[in-house]
């Protein structure tokens, strides 16, 4: 994979880095926990391709790729991550 190509390249679903995992042929977007394939030397961008993540796989590439497994401020996904407002238990409706 061309490291130049991997640098303009962003996960469809949330704009954020990927990660590339030689091994398994695949770029993987951390935040969005979904590995897509890489077919013939083509990265396959679609998410409905894309192979879905473990919690297990993801927490280990968090922890060997930190900086891959934050949804980018400025991405729709991120900014609604940051906008999910959870109710409060204590409070009457």
């Amino acid at each position: 994979m061309d490291k130049r190509l991997l640098e303009i390249l962003a996960c469809p679903v949330t704009k954020g880095p990927l990660v590339h995992d030689k091994a398994a042929n695949e770029l993987i977007s951390i935040a969005a926990r979904l590995a897509y394939p890489i077919r013939d030397g083509i990265p396959v961008m679609l998410p409905e391709e894309a192979r879905k993540l473990d919690e297990a796989e993801a927490e280990q590439l968090r922890a060997q790729h930190p900086a891959a497994g934050h949804l980018p401020v400025s991405s729709p996904a991120g900014n609604a991550a940051r906008s999910i407002v959870v109710p409060d238990d204590d409070v009457a409706t």
